[in-house]
């Protein structure tokens, strides 16, 4: 379990400033490696399931996730046995710890929920 899975979303007034470098590299380490990092702006990553309700169901509880969070991702690419997550802070227009917190959440679910 990751610690940063233990923490809350903080609330996001925009004033916040984006994370450097520096301090995406060190919260990646604390999530699953096949999320990626983009340009220093956002995380993805892809998700596979056994068919097409259990990938719903991940989204949906994603979803309860993202709501009792107040921190909301893109969920798109969901199919048959797929969906992939995006997260960043649209307020700053880049990365937060809100959106660490959110995918060691999101790792969590899938690994105890999916049998990853």
């Amino acid at each position: 379990m990751s610690e940063l899975s233990q923490k809350v979303c903080s609330a996001c007034s925009g004033d916040e400033d984006t994370l450097k470098a520096t301090e995406i590299y060190d919260h990646m380490k604390d999530l699953d490696d096949q999320w990626e990092e983009e340009d220093n702006h956002h995380i993805e990553r892809k998700f596979e399931f056994e068919d097409f309700q259990e990938a719903l169901d991940f989204v949906n509880e994603v979803g309860e996730i993202a709501e009792e969070q107040g921190h909301h991702p893109v969920i798109n690419d969901f199919t048959w046995g797929k969906a992939k997550v995006k997260l960043y802070t649209h307020k700053i227009d880049g990365l937060h710890e809100n959106d660490f917190i959110m995918a060691a959440k999101i790792d969590e679910l899938y690994r105890d929920s999916y049998g990853e």
